[in-house]
């Protein structure tokens, strides 16, 4: 076990880490503009986030099983260098494809400092240490989210757009050293053991395609194209050739035996459903207040700050809760509050106060708190030392496509219930022009110059289309409902009991 010093600056080096990858996930958003400015590509400048989020989501379960093979500490350090690398060559990009490029090596490296860094904290801390410290990673999120737009905006603002990507390169620096120094590993239960590198090309494969569906389906969306049934059968063949490769391996990348481990199943499957639910209301309530209720953009994005905040409190409140109730308890207070909130999403309207909304956003918000660090602290609970990396990185392989998956269909039913509200209407002036190019509704000096019967007809449409996305949440969750019964009754171990392995 590590001497208390160098545990405590372990656990820094971590949240650095951590804080890094997950700011850099919005700060960027805010520099764009600029970016587009000085680089062009407006076409393509989507990509830098898709880039990002597809490296990021698909190398997660590689990076858990190497740790799991040769070793926690050498795999922290690259995936913090392949960051560094990345932020480096995309401060310097020279135009829109080469800052795409960089985004993906970034991503690759925003992977590994997830999945690695919390398989280091599972190993060392004890389950009811972990119960008491995972706040602070709560912390970490929810800081990192408020902050960054407002960091991009200084910085690019300030400084230059370029030094959005530069400010990374000292923390991650000050992240690689520390781990560097102080992160000393027990590498005595490590077996040469072979690498099922068929395996993993089939599960990128696989999951890159699928994440490209995905990524394509929040702009547009049509089943039948080509392009749609290409990736769709893509996915599924390269996922059968996956499975068939894994029971064969000597080392499968995703070992069977964690699906049949009930205390991981139920974790990772509440974990996915709880993401799909949060992150699709994270990206239409802002949608709603400032479409439908006519707010400036800065007020639309100030009702994301209550489900940020309970997430936090609920987050460290969870933790406690885990030393006196099971698993099942928590997770299913925690999917009961979520299926409320949206419950109360649903009586939503176009005249409703914004106390309440940001009422239902906290509600919502903190369910997903007492989720999330039940799911994650569950997955480590169950599973052997040898599984603990490639357990983890599962889990947060399922959040990170529960949530894409929820943008994904919650955006394609407000798309579909658009279309028949407007097949439908009545004949107003430029009703359709306004459904094509929606961006008018979301800007005051254009919305104010719209024909007031146009404006609040296609207001009505727009509440009814994001109504449906709210039920779609509600279902969502009253399905993760039910799968919190599945999970076993299981609770934390005393401590003393099981000794940390570090």
């Amino acid at each position: 076990m590590l001497p208390s010093k160098k545990r405590l600056s372990v656990t820094i080096g971590i949240l650095v880490g951590m804080f890094l990858a997950a700011l850099e996930a919005t700060v960027v958003g805010t520099a764009m503009p600029t970016v587009v400015a000085s680089l062009g590509g407006l076409d393509i400048y989507s990509w830098v986030f898709s880039a990002y989020l597809l490296t990021s989501t698909v190398t997660v379960p590689v990076w858990g099983k190497l740790s799991d093979l040769y070793g926690r500490r050498p795999f922290y350090i690259l995936s913090i260098v392949l960051f560094v690398v990345g932020s480096t060559l995309a401060g310097f990009a020279q135009s829109m494809g080469q800052l795409i490029v960089f985004r993906a090596i970034q991503g690759a490296g925003a992977g590994g400092t997830f999945a690695v860094g919390m398989t280091i904290m599972a190993e060392l801390y004890t389950p009811v240490e972990r119960a008491k410290i995972q706040g602070y990673f709560g912390i970490v999120w929810a800081v990192a989210s408020i902050l960054g737009p407002l960091v991009g905006g200084f910085v690019t603002d300030q400084l230059n757009w370029r030094w959005v990507f530069f400010l990374n390169i000292p923390f991650g620096m000050l992240a690689i050293f520390i781990i560097a120094s102080q992160l000393v590993e027990d590498r005595s239960h490590l077996k040469p053991r072979k690498l099922d590198l068929f395996g993993i090309s089939q599960f990128t494969a696989a999951m890159t395609l699928l994440m490209l569906l995905l990524i394509r389906s929040e702009t547009s969306f049509d089943f039948y194209s080509p392009v749609t049934l290409m990736l769709l059968g893509g996915t599924i063949v390269f996922l059968l050739f996956f499975v068939r490769s894994e029971r064969r391996a000597e080392e499968p990348v995703m070992p069977a035996a964690l699906f049949r481990n009930r205390l991981f199943g139920g974790a990772a499957l509440n974990g996915f459903l709880g993401s799909a639910a949060i992150f699709g209301l994270i990206s239409f309530i802002p949608l709603f207040v400032q479409g439908v209720q006519g707010t400036t953009a800065t007020e639309a994005g100030g009702v994301l700050t209550p489900i940020l905040l309970g997430w936090v409190v609920l987050s460290t409140l969870g933790g406690r809760l885990l030393l006196r109730f099971t698993f099942r308890h928590v997770m299913l207070a925690g999917m009961l509050t979520m299926l409320a909130g949206f419950l109360l999403l649903d009586m939503m309207t176009a005249e409703t106060a914004r106390i309440v909304i940001l009422r239902n956003c906290f509600i919502v918000g903190a369910g997903m708190g007492l989720t999330m660090i039940t799911s994650m602290i569950a997955v480590q609970h169950g599973v052997e030392r040898s599984q603990l990396g490639i357990a983890t990185s599962t889990s947060q392989f399922f959040r990170s496509i529960g949530s894409a998956i929820g943008v994904a269909v919650m955006g394609t039913v407000m798309t579909q219930r658009m279309n028949q509200q407007i097949a439908l209407a009545p004949a107003v002036d430029g009703l359709r022009q306004l459904a094509e190019k929606p961006d008018a509704l979301l800007q005051p000096a254009a919305r104010a110059g719209l024909a007031p019967g146009l404006l609040q007809t296609f207001q009505h449409m727009l509440a009814n289309s994001l109504h449906s996305v709210f039920v779609v949440g509600t279902v969502i969750c009253a399905a993760a409902v039910i799968a919190s019964l599945l999970m076993p009754p299981v609770r934390l171990v005393n401590p003393a009991s099981q000794p940390p392995s570090s």
